[in-house]
């Protein structure tokens, strides 16, 4: 079974009880080479510990899209993460279908196509699935609050029959509206629903962009887990985009004590330096703040 089930923004999935907050590896971050063919999804966890020295990893199906049902293979997952002691903390989902979508139909479809993958998360021991809560159609802001609502309760109820979280990132559109996401959030009204605030995700199209500091602020009451999102560095090491120190005083503010996921999207250096440099800054936050 998955980890029990936490409230609010208590640590999820067991981070040191000395630490202000431990460091994950989200499999975004190695995507390029994922999809390239240079490294195999099943090598994930050995990656993450040998080649950054990190313990937890959070998973993203796209790189074994079609495996949610192949318990072999989910069984060679599991081991290998044990073998190198490394947990995993949550499968993030993409391409599965509109949990807010506006036909009663597709929007029930969606949360089937989910079911699945709530299970693969379950069977790793996983403490939470990441979805979308994307929305279809011309419907008011509330409207799509509660469409979405209505497909996240669903799947969360589900998720509460495996011990096991249903977590929503602010992944574009409506859901990178923070003050719109905590309203879907309140309307849900589930202990195992929540957030998976993610830095940099606050595009809400035509160009325009939600406060990120803002945004995470009002996401953080629900998180049960966080993404620290990097694209590029300067001269101290610093993230360009985002104030790391003020981002994870409002991390910390919240009562969260889990972990924080590396999540690197840049270009100026290649992933593993990234990574890195992500996982540096981190622990320096870490180590001021503590």
């Amino acid at each position: 079974m998955g980890a029990a089930v936490s409230v609010g923004c208590q640590s999820l999935a067991g981070g040191s009880s000395d630490s202000l907050y431990d460091i994950s590896l989200a499999q975004w971050s190695l995507n390029r080479q994922f999809f390239g063919g240079k490294l195999n999804a099943l090598d994930f966890a050995k990656v993450t510990k040998e080649d950054f020295g990190l313990n937890a990893i959070e998973y993203v199906n796209q790189f074994f899209k079609d495996k949610a049902n192949d318990e072999a293979y989910l069984g060679q997952l599991k081991s290998r993460a044990a073998d190198h002691g490394v947990k995993s903390l949550l499968i993030m989902v993409d391409g599965e279908g509109s949990l807010g979508h506006g036909d009663t139909a597709e929007r029930n479809k969606a949360v089937q196509n989910h079911h699945k993958w709530a299970n693969a998360a379950e069977f790793l021991g996983c403490h939470s699935i990441r979805v979308n809560a994307a929305t279809t159609g011309n419907g008011s802001f509330k409207e799509k609050q509660k469409l979405a609502a209505d497909g996240l309760r669903s799947l969360s109820e589900y998720g509460a029959e495996l011990g096991l979280n249903v977590i929503v990132e602010n992944h574009g559109g409506l859901s990178s509206n923070g003050a719109w996401l905590a309203g879907v959030m309140k309307i849900v009204n589930l202990s195992n629903c929540g957030t998976l605030p993610d830095f940099g995700n606050f595009n809400v199209g035509d160009g325009k962009w939600y406060d990120r500091y803002q945004g995470v602020t009002e996401l953080m009451p629900f998180a049960k887990a966080v993404s620290a999102k990097s694209h590029e560095f300067d001269e101290n090491g610093d993230e360009v985009r985002t104030d790391y120190r003020r981002m994870m005083g409002i991390v910390l503010a919240a009562g969260y004590h889990g972990y924080v996921g590396i999540e690197y999207e840049g270009s100026k250096v290649d992933a593993y330096t990234g990574i890195r440099k992500t996982k540096q800054l981190l622990e320096t936050v870490r180590d001021e703040l503590s």
